[in-house]
């Protein structure tokens, strides 16, 4: 493990700082690979795509390896299935836009309270249509934490009519921090929406919370649209939404200029190109986390195997140590079970005879210097503004968000505050 540790970190200048980054569900550090390659690009192949010179040749070619490596992050079936844009709620607003001329007006959207990503287009979809629009709704786990919630299949099953038309969750909260078995419901909620007789169904997965820990797998899961943010997986500032090629053929239709002729491909969800220094970029991505597999067997299975051993060496003592404070208030929101099924993203609350305001919990830690953690609801707004009992919107959760590269030792210091504040 550590060398694991040493080479991932190695990749990072901004850890030689000794500063330790618990923000990383927001937005995770970039791989020296990656700032390289956008650096490349902008000083030597900056021109427009397409043309017969040679630079532009080269530039093609490399915005072009730029979409194969977001392909395989998703294990895509083709390039032609990725499209690109600024962040995950601009992706996402394509694609409902993009959707929109294919659900009827008499069908039905379900969504989850997660981020407002892959809830909002939604949303605002069902307005324009004057359709249904259905909440999956977690349930509590633990009968002495009220805000021990987990999403379960069996709450989703009970919405599935004939007329659901998309069922767009997440893959893991970016609060919670617990994985959700997405082949499993889908596979679930498929057989039931056959039962149902429905016309047609989709899935639309937000991946944003997931892909730095766990492998995306779009074919395994049998997913419509799926998407992630680069920048929180150690990339530039853009994100990659996957669509599946026959929803690409029969349920989206085109965001482009009407003389381009797009109608089996991803471009036809970008309404102008995405900047073609961070798809290149993103390349770096793909071999940083190559770099990760053991014995250079450039495995990305492998790579995100390490990942997940290693992150959960970092989530058990922290996990354990909120646990052990429960009698002094603190109540982890999510799941208070580990293991696989659990990123290392931890939100609390400090409630009770002695309660904390989440934002002063972070005020300590920002007052002893060298650590960052955040406070808030992470536009996961309904999922907070539903809690019972009721929390302050705006002061929300306290989160502390880990990632491979963090440390064990870092993990203790951490836990070290926590008890200072928490005396």
């Amino acid at each position: 493990m550590t060398s694991f540790i040493n080479t991932a970190r190695s990749h990072f200048p901004s850890l030689e700082s000794g500063y330790i980054f618990a923000d990383n569900a927001g937005g995770s550090q970039c791989a020296r690979d990656v700032v390289d390659k956008l650096s490349d690009y902008l000083l030597r192949t900056n021109v427009q795509l397409g043309a017969d010179y040679s630079v532009s040749v080269t530039s093609t070619r490399r915005v072009a390896e730029g979409v194969q490596a977001a392909a395989t992050l998703f294990n895509a079936g083709s390039p032609d299935e990725v499209a690109f844009a600024s962040s995950s709620t601009m992706n996402m607003e394509n694609l409902a836009r993009a959707l929109e001329g294919d659900v009827l007006s008499d069908e039905e959207i379900i969504v989850t309270g997660e981020h407002e990503a892959n809830v909002g287009p939604w949303k605002k979809l069902a307005h324009r249509k004057s359709i249904q629009l259905k909440y999956w709704r977690p349930r509590i786990s633990s009968p002495n934490n009220p805000y021990s919630i987990v999403l379960d299949v069996e709450d989703l099953l009970p919405l599935i009519t004939s007329k659901t038309r998309l069922v767009a969750f997440t893959a893991c909260s970016n609060i919670l921090g617990s994985i959700v078995p997405v082949k499993d419901v889908i596979k679930a909620t498929r057989a039931k929406a056959t039962k149902e007789g429905v016309r047609k169904i989709e899935f639309s997965v937000d991946c944003v919370a997931y892909a730095p820990h766990r492998r995306i797998d779009v074919q395994d899961w049998d997913v419509d649209y799926a998407v992630f943010s680069f920048y929180k997986v150690y990339g530039p500032h853009i994100s990659a939404l996957y669509a599946r090629a026959a929803s690409l053929h029969s349920s989206l239709s085109p965001l482009t200029h009407h003389f381009l002729r797009v109608v089996d491909v991803s471009y036809k969800l970008n309404p102008g190109g995405p900047g073609y220094e961070t798809v290149y970029a993103v390349t770096g991505v793909l071999d940083y986390l190559r770099a990760l597999a053991p014995t250079g067997t450039d495995d990305l299975d492998a790579a995100f195997a390490a990942i997940a051993a290693h992150e959960q060496a970092l989530l058990d003592p922290l996990l354990a140590y909120l646990r052990q404070r429960e009698p002094r208030g603190v109540r982890i929101v999510g799941s208070e079970e580990g293991g696989l099924a659990r990123a290392p993203t931890l939100s609390f609350v400090v409630v009770g005879e002695r309660p904390i305001k989440s934002k002063d919990v972070v005020k300590a830690f920002d007052d002893k210097g060298g650590v960052g953690i955040r406070y808030g609801h992470f536009y996961a707004h309904t999922l907070v503004d539903e809690l019972e009992p009721k929390l302050d919107i705006d002061d929300a959760v306290v989160r502390i968000s880990l990632v491979h590269y963090n440390t064990v030792e870092e993990v203790t210091r951490i836990i070290e505050i926590l008890d200072e504040v928490l005396a």
